[in-house]
């Protein structure tokens, strides 16, 4: 099979969809792979150490989607990468098309096969293509957050840890899962005074385990939520529901009653966001003011930290694409229940739940088109 890996476009996307051990991966099964040229720049890689791990390096985009019958990405395509999608490729990447009606216009409008790595989901229910980025995300919202809260960047001007004889900021976490565990574990190894919320109690229970009962933890109600919210300094939202549209569990009216300068980083905006006024921002201009109050929505933080990130992801996404390049799309998600919930449309039809959903359309079943 062809694979083809292309430069991301998406504003500071530094990522790229497979590492040269991803791709000498591909080679040594006899799959021939295309990066475009530069692709691995951001994350620390030359064109040369992905020829010398078996690929064939192009100049352009169009050379790689058209010539590709598994196209992998990093993050969705965006308006210039719509005409390049076809009805006789599969596209391996994240989607999340819940929050994106445009994106999924153009799929749809494409025929494509688009697998998503973020509904690509175990029985167990855990997410093995989404929890490396979930990882990064939540280690780097407390740094963020952090930095946001400074004086000079219109924060509060408090320091998460504090130091003797001083107020520890308040973080609260809305999400337990793994994005939330990886903020609450670095706002924790900054000293703040740490707060979780979820809506499952074993999991707060296995956090307070986890964290020898250095959290709070608070069972998620709106009434819980609003009082938290009222008295922190840091709101970091991680809350998934796997392929649909994120719930906003913080009103407008929570984010009003906060102290002037307190910040809000939303991880869920790629699904369209956990606060009401969330709205997607990038690296170059991450942040916005509600009331009083600092949003930081950038929809790709892992992009950040690319040479982190890529290692990460390749770790993890490398079995499915391998399987998918093996035997394409139908047989491996015949053998694999967990890649064939990644399905998120073939052949112009939804087939995924919280997408369609979303989209208000017709679910359809990904082994019936």
């Amino acid at each position: 099979m062809r694979v083809g890996i292309p430069t991301e476009i998406k504003n500071n996307e530094n990522r790229v969809a497979a590492t040269p051990a991803g791709v000498h991966e591909f080679s040594r099964r006899g799959h021939d792979v295309i990066v475009q040229a530069g692709a691995g720049r951001g994350s620390g890689f030359s064109d040369d150490e992905f020829v010398a791990a078996g690929a064939t390096v192009v100049d352009d985009a169009a050379t790689v989607w058209g010539e590709s019958d598994l196209l992998m990405k990093v993050k969705e395509p965006i308006a210039a990468e719509y005409p390049l999608m076809r009805a006789d490729q599969t596209l391996f990447t994240y989607l999340h098309l819940a929050a994106s009606p445009e994106c999924t216009e153009a799929v749809l409008a494409s025929g494509t096969t688009a697998i998503a790595y973020e509904t690509v989901q175990r029985d167990d229910r855990s997410l093995p293509l989404l929890s490396p980025m979930s990882e990064v995300a939540g280690r780097l919202s407390t740094m963020v957050g952090a930095y946001h809260l400074m004086k000079p960047i219109g924060g509060t001007g408090v320091l998460l840890g504090g130091v003797p004889g001083t107020p520890k900021a308040k973080v609260v976490v809305i999400g337990g899962g793994v994005a939330g565990e990886h903020a609450a574990a670095n706002a924790l190894g900054l000293g703040a005074d740490v707060t979780v919320i979820d809506v499952s109690l074993p999991r707060l229970r296995a956090l307070e385990v986890q964290f020898g009962g250095r959290v709070q933890t608070r069972a998620s109600t709106a009434y819980e939520i609003g009082a938290q919210v009222a008295a922190a300094d840091l709101v970091i939202g991680s809350v998934l529901i796997p392929g649909a549209q994120a719930p906003k569990l913080v009103t407008d009216d929570m984010v009003a009653s906060m102290r002037p300068g307190s910040v809000l980083v939303d991880i869920a905006i790629d699904q369209g966001g956990c606060f009401e006024g969330s709205h997607a921002t990038t690296h170059d201009d991450p942040t916005f003011a509600v009331h009083d109050s600092v949003y930081y929505c950038v929809a790709n933080m892992p992009g950040a930290v690319p040479q982190t990130s890529t290692r990460a992801l390749t770790n993890a996404t490398m079995p499915y694409a391998l399987a998918l390049a093996d035997r394409g799309w139908r047989d491996a998600i015949a053998v694999d229940a967990s890649l064939a919930r990644g399905v998120n449309a073939v052949a112009g039809r939804i087939t995924n739940a919280g997408v369609a959903t979303a989209a208000g359309v017709d679910l359809a079943d990904a082994r019936t088109l």
